[in-house]
C-alpha cells in the first residue's frame, strides 16, 4: 500500500472514530441483524429504515423466526418500505440458510452472493461488517466519495466506471479494518460528501480530494441524465357484497409481488376511465360491472414511472369473480383490510373506505 493509500484510509478511520453515526444496527454482534439492515438500506434512506429495522427485529429476532414465518407475515412487516422484492428474497434466503447452512449465515462474500437478493455490494458489506472479512463494498454514498476524491471521469453507471470505482475502493482498503472503512465511507457520503453542496470544509479528505482541488466536486460522479419518467393512468374498483369488499393478491413475482390490491388496471389510449375499469374487470375477474361514484384520486412515484390511480365504487352486473390474473381473491370486511399487506395506493384506498364507515 502506498503512502497516499495509507493517508486516505487513516484520515478516514480517524474521522469515523469520532463521527460515526449512531444507528440501531451498529454494534450488533448478530450477522443476521446486519444482513437485514443492509437489505433494507438498498435504495432506501437510513431515516426511513431505522424504525422498520427495530420493528422487524422484534417480530423476527433470528433467521429461524423469519424462515418459519409466512410470506404474508413478512410482507406485512415490510409494508411501506417499498421494493417488496427485497422482502421476498430475504424470506427465501432465510429458508435456504436454515435448510442448507444449519441456520448460520455464510461468512464469505462469494457464498453470500449465492443467496437471493444478495449482490456484490450487499455481500461485501455483510462480509466486512459482520465477519471482519477484507471485502470492499460500493453503495451510492461510497461511489460519490470515491468518484470525487480520485476525480473519476468515467460514467459511474457504465461498466468501465463501475469497474474503476470498485478497484479504487478495494485498493485503499486497510487490511483488518474493512468493516470500519466501508462504514466510514458510507457515513462520510451521507453526512458531508452529499450530492449537492458538499460540506468540503469539514471533510477529513479535503486536502487530497482531486475534484475539490479542481472545483468540480459537484460534477462528480459523472452520470448520464435519466430519461423522463412515464406517467401511467390506472383505475381500481371497490366491489361490495354483504358488507365485504373484493381484493386480489398479485402474482408472487414482479412489482408488488404477493401484495393485495383492489382489482383494476392501466388505461388505454382513447379510453375513458369507466370503460377502462369495465374492460379490466372483465379481463381480470370475468365479470361485468356498472361503474358508480368515484372514491378518490391517488398518486405515487415508483422508480421508473409515476401512477395516478382513480378508484370507483362498482356494482356487479353479471358473473362471479374469478382470479384470472391474480393468485387469489378474497371478500374482506373493511375493518379487516389492515391484516392484508398492500402497496401504498391500495392502503390509501382502504383507509378512505375505513374513514367513510359510519361510527
Amino acid at each position: 500500500m502506498t503512502l497516499e493509500d495509507k493517508q486516505f484510509s487513516n484520515r478516514l478511520l480517524r474521522w469515523y472514530a469520532t463521527h460515526a453515526r449512531v444507528l440501531p444496527w451498529r454494534g450488533h454482534s448478530d450477522p443476521y441483524a446486519i444482513w437485514v439492515s443492509e437489505v433494507m438500506l438498498q435504495q432506501t434512506r437510513v431515516e426511513t429504515v431505522s424504525p422498520y429495522f427495530e420493528r422487524w427485529m422484534e417480530r423476527f429476532p433470528c433467521i429461524q423466526a423469519l424462515a418459519g414465518a409466512s410470506l404474508q407475515e413478512v410482507l406485512s412487516a415490510w409494508e411501506g418500505l417499498g421494493y417488496y422484492g427485497r422482502a421476498r428474497h430475504l424470506h427465501e434466503a432465510a429458508r435456504i440458510v436454515v435448510n442448507e447452512f444449519h441456520g448460520m449465515l455464510p461468512e464469505e462474500a462469494p457464498q453470500l452472493q449465492k443467496l437471493p437478493g444478495v449482490g456484490r455490494y450487499t455481500a461485501g458489506a455483510i462480509a466486512s461488517i459482520a465477519f471482519g472479512r477484507d471485502e470492499p463494498t460500493l453503495d451510492g454514498n461510497i461511489r460519490r466519495v470515491i468518484a470525487r476524491y480520485f476525480d473519476v471521469s468515467e460514467n459511474a453507471r457504465s461498466t468501465a466506471g463501475e469497474q474503476e470505482l470498485w478497484q479504487l475502493v478495494a485498493r485503499h482498503l486497510p487490511k483488518g479494518h474493512a468493516g470500519e472503512y466501508n462504514q466510514a465511507l458510507m457515513d462520510l457520503g451521507a453526512s458531508l460528501c452529499v450530492p449537492r453542496s458538499p460540506v468540503c470544509s469539514h471533510c477529513p479528505l479535503e486536502a487530497g480530494c482531486r475534484a475539490r482541488v479542481l472545483g468540480i466536486q459537484e460534477f462528480r460522479p459523472v452520470v448520464t441524465p435519466k430519461p423522463a419518467i412515464p406517467h401511467i393512468i390506472v383505475t381500481a374498483a371497490v366491489i361490495s357484497r354483504d358488507g365485504s369488499v373484493l381484493i386480489a393478491r398479485r402474482p408472487a413475482e414482479g412489482l408488488l409481488g404477493g401484495m393485495w390490491e383492489f382489482p383494476g388496471g392501466k388505461q388505454k389510449d382513447g379510453e375513458d376511465l369507466p370503460a377502462c375499469l369495465v374492460r379490466e374487470l372483465r379481463e381480470e375477474l370475468g365479470v361485468d360491472v356498472d361503474v358508480d361514484e368515484q372514491i378518490g384520486v391517488y398518486r405515487h412515484a415508483y422508480t421508473h414511472f409515476r401512477v395516478t390511480l382513480y378508484a370507483f365504487h362498482c356494482r356487479l352486473l353479471a358473473g362471479e369473480p374469478r382470479p384470472l390474473q391474480a393468485e387469489e381473491l378474497r371478500w374482506v370486511f373493511v375493518g379487516e383490510l389492515s391484516h392484508f399487506p398492500m402497496g401504498k395506493i391500495d392502503r390509501q384506498i382502504s383507509q378512505t373506505l375505513l374513514s367513510s364507515m359510519p361510527l
